[in-house]
């Protein structure tokens, strides 16, 4: 499962329904074009705890996935820690697998 997110979130950065970092992910949810937040497991907790907040807030689903390497390795950028998905179809389909593997 766990390699099936990580090839879901490549074809999402090459269809261009990703966005990546902090700031980008934080402007597009207060835009709601994002439909599902990724944060990396070594994300410092001041981000976890923020984009969750803003997440809830605006109802968008957050999952805690992966490592820093393994999600930046997928998407092809160097040290991303948070990660947005602006399709629903992928959102949905990385929801899914993810629900999956726990």
């Amino acid at each position: 499962m766990r390699n099936k997110i990580l090839t879901l979130l490549g074809f999402a950065q090459k269809s261009g329904n990703l966005l990546s970092g902090e700031n980008t992910c934080e402007l597009f949810i207060k835009k709601n074009k994002i439909k599902l937040i990724i944060i990396s497991k070594e994300a410092s907790d001041n981000s976890k705890n923020k984009f969750i907040g803003i997440c809830d807030v605006k109802n968008i689903p957050v999952i805690v996935f992966g490592s820093k390497l393994e999600l930046s390795k997928a998407i092809g950028k160097d040290n991303r820690a948070i990660i947005g998905i602006k399709d629903q179809s992928f959102a949905n389909r990385i929801l899914s697998l993810y629900r999956d593997e726990l």
